[in-house]
C-alpha cells in the first residue's frame, strides 16, 4: 500500500497503543456501517479509505455492514449500489456483507432482558408529548407516566408491539436511563418503533424495528468489532453506545472513536438534500455527473486512484472543517493528464478547404500520449476540407502573434500533428459571417519546421469534414454557485447552477467512436471528457466534460 490517509493520525496512533498494551486481542476489526437510503457520496469516500485503510495497515480486517434498521427509507437499489462504489474504489469487505438485520432477532432479546432488568419500558406518550417530556438542553426532563410499568407489563405490551397489535406511533420502548441527563441523547431513548413496513431483507416479518443507537454498537459487538469509526455527529451518542455495551451480554466491547467529517465548499453532501435534488428532478438520478456521489464522480471520469490520492491526502482530525474544491480537482487533473489518452474534438467547427491538398484522404500518425509511449499511436485522417474551432480564427490582422496565437489571414498555424497551413481568403455568408476560410498547406511540413518567414503563430486542433464523427458532448459545470450552498438564504437550491449543463454536438477524430464506456481522453485544447458510462455507444457516441485542462472558475 502507498502511504495511505491511516498514516500519521490519532486513530492510527490509539489503535497501535492499543496493540502495545494488549487491548487487542487478535486482529484489528473495522467497520464501513452505511445505512442504505441513498447513493454514497464524497464524505463517505473518506471513511471508506479510513476504515479499510486502518485495517489494510494493521493486517486486519474490515467489514461492510448495512445498518438497515428504517426500512421505509431504504432499498435494494441502494445495497447494490454501495457494494458497487466499494469494489471500484479498489476495497474488499472481509467475508460476507453484514446487515444489522441479521441481528434483529438477537436485539429483541436484548430488549427483553433490559426490561427484565428494570432498565426498559414500553412508552404510550405520542411524539408531540414525548418531546415535552424530553425537556431542553438547558432544561432537565421529566420522567414519562408509563416509566415505573411493571415488567410483566412491559414483557406483555412488547410481544403486542411485535404481535402488530398497535399502530403506528400507538408506543415505543423506551431504555430507562436518566431524564435529566445533560446529554439529551440519555434522556430515556427510544429502542423500538413500530413500522408496519416490508424489509427489503428481513420482509414482513417484523412490524417493529431497533432505532439506529440500539442497533449500533450492539452490531459492533457481536462483529468483533475492535475500533468503531464514526464522524463527530456521533460524538454525543458515544455514552449511550457505551451504555448499551455495558449493560448487555454482548460478546466484546468494542471503542468509538470520532473524526471530522469531510465538507467540500460548492458542494452538498446531506443525502437527504442529493435525494431532493433527485426527487425534484434537478438531476437526471443519483449517478448524474453533477451529483457528489461516488457514481456520479465515477460517470464524470473520476478515477478510482485520483478519489483514493484525494482522500489518502486529507487530515484525519478531531474537528470538522471544509475542504477546497480545488483540491479534488487538482487530483483529478493531476490523474488525468498522466493517465489519459490524447484525441482531437472541434466543438465550434469552421470549415477550412485547403486549396492545394490531394483529394484522397491522407493517413497521418499521431502519438496518444506524448510522455506515454506506452499508448502507442493512432492513425489521423487529413483531407481537403478541414474543421477548425471557431475561436482559433480571427479577421483582425492587426492581432499581434503574442496576442493570438492562432489563424489570422495572411499568416500561418500549425494543425497538431499535420502541415503548417496559411489562411488566404474568407467565404462570408449574407449576414457577413465567416463561414469558411481558404487555405494552403506548407509542403513537408509534418514533424518538420518550414522556412522562418513560414513560422506558424501556433498549434491549433481539427477534424477532418468527410471523416470526423458527430457525437454528443455535455459540458458539466459546478452545481451550486455558491461556497456554501444555501448559507446566504436558507434554502440551498437558491444556489442551484442554472447553467450546470449544457449539451452540443461536435466533430471528432473518427476512431474515438469506437471506444467502450468510461473511456477519458483529453480533447487537446479543450478539457476531458469521458464516454458516458450508461449511453455511449458507436451509433450515439456521448461524451461527457469531465474537468477542464485548468482552473477557470471565479471565486
Amino acid at each position: 500500500m502507498s502511504e495511505s490517509t491511516v498514516n500519521h493520525n490519532f486513530i492510527s496512533t490509539i489503535i497501535q497503543e492499543d496493540i502495545d498494551a494488549g487491548r487487542v486481542h487478535g486482529k484489528v476489526v473495522t467497520r464501513f456501517p452505511p445505512e442504505p437510503n441513498g447513493y454514497l457520496h464524497i464524505g463517505h469516500a473518506k471513511s471508506i479509505c479510513l476504515n479499510f485503510g486502518l485495517a489494510e495497515e494493521f493486517g486486519g480486517e474490515c467489514n461492510l455492514r448495512f445498518d438497515d434498521t428504517n426500512p421505509a427509507k431504504e432499498d435494494q437499489e441502494y445495497v447494490d449500489a454501495i457494494k458497487e462504489d466499494i469494489q471500484w474504489l479498489g476495497f474488499q469487505w472481509t467475508g460476507d456483507v453484514h446487515y444489522a438485520s441479521s441481528y434483529f432477532d438477537q436485539f429483541y432479546d436484548w430488549a427483553i432482558h433490559l426490561i427484565k432488568e428494570g432498565l426498559a419500558y414500553v412508552c404510550d406518550l405520542a411524539p408531540e408529548q414525548a418531546s415535552e417530556y424530553r425537556g431542553w438542553a438547558t432544561k432537565p426532563g421529566k420522567a414519562s407516566p408509563f416509566r415505573n410499568r411493571s415488567v410483566e407489563e412491559n414483557l406483555s405490551l412488547l410481544e403486542k408491539m411485535k404481535q402488530g397489535d398497535f399502530d403506528e406511533g400507538f408506543c415505543v420502548l423506551r431504555a430507562k436511563i436518566d431524564m435529566a441527563s445533560p446529554n439529551m441523547n440519555m434522556r430515556d431513548p427510544i429502542l423500538y418503533r413500530i413500522r408496519k413496513e416490508s424489509h427489503h431483507q428481513t420482509g414482513d416479518k417484523w412490524c417493529i424495528y431497533p432505532s439506529y443507537d440500539f442497533a449500533h454498537g450492539q452490531e459492533d459487538a457481536i462483529e468483533g468489532i475492535t475500533h468503531s469509526i464514526c464522524t463527530l455527529e456521533f460524538q454525543d451518542h458515544r455514552p449511550l453506545y457505551e451504555w448499551f455495551t455495558e449493560n448487555l451480554p454482548v460478546p466484546s466491547q468494542p471503542k468509538q472513536y470520532e473524526f471530522g467529517r469531510l465538507n467540500i465548499n460548492y458542494t452538498m453532501t446531506s443525502k437527504r438534500k442529493l435525494k431532493q435534488l433527485v426527487d425534484e428532478q434537478i438531476v437526471t438520478g443519483w449517478n448524474d455527473p453533477r451529483m457528489p456521489t461516488i457514481s456520479g464522480m465515477r460517470r464524470r471520469g473520476y478515477s478510482a486512484t485520483a478519489l483514493r490520492s484525494f482522500c489518502d491526502g486529507l487530515a484525519v482530525a478531531k474537528t470538522d472543517g471544509v475542504v477546497d474544491i480545488a483540491q479534488l480537482e487538482f487530483e483529478i487533473r493531476n490523474d488525468l493528464n498522466e493517465n489519459s489518452a490524447r484525441a482531437m474534438c472541434v466543438l465550434n467547427p469552421l470549415k477550412v478547404s485547403i486549396t492545394n491538398a490531394p483529394d484522397s484522404v491522407e493517413w497521418l500518425e499521431a502519438a496518444n500520449h506524448p510522455q506515454q509511449e506506452a499508448m502507442g499511436k493512432r492513425s489521423l485522417p487529413f483531407t481537403k476540407d478541414i474543421y477548425i474551432d471557431a475561436s482559433d480564427f480571427s479577421e483582425d490582422t492587426s492581432l499581434s502573434r503574442k496576442k493570438f496565437k492562432r489563424l489570422v489571414i495572411g499568416d500561418y498555424v500549425r494543425l497538431r500533428g499535420a502541415y503548417v497551413i496559411k489562411a488566404d481568403d474568407v467565404i462570408k455568408n449574407e449576414q457577413g459571417e465567416v463561414i469558411e476560410i481558404i487555405a494552403s498547406l506548407v509542403p513537408d511540413t509534418i514533424g518538420q519546421n518550414p522556412p522562418a518567414e513560414m513560422k506558424p503563430r501556433g498549434v491549433i486542433h481539427w477534424v477532418s469534414v468527410t471523416e470526423g464523427k458527430e457525437v454528443e458532448l455535455r459540458l458539466y459545470d459546478r452545481l451550486f454557485l455558491a461556497e456554501a450552498p444555501g448559507k446566504a438564504t436558507d434554502n440551498y437550491l437558491d444556489d442551484v447552477n442554472p447553467n450546470s449543463l449544457k449539451v452540443i454536438k461536435a466533430i471528432a477524430e473518427p476512431t474515438i467512436v469506437n471506444c467502450e464506456a468510461e473511456t477519458v481522453f483529453q480533447f487537446e485544447r479543450e478539457g476531458y471528457f469521458v464516454s458516458d458510462r450508461y449511453e455511449h455507444s458507436v451509433d450515439t457516441p456521448v461524451f461527457n466534460l469531465t474537468i477542464g485542462l485548468r482552473d477557470t472558475s471565479k471565486k
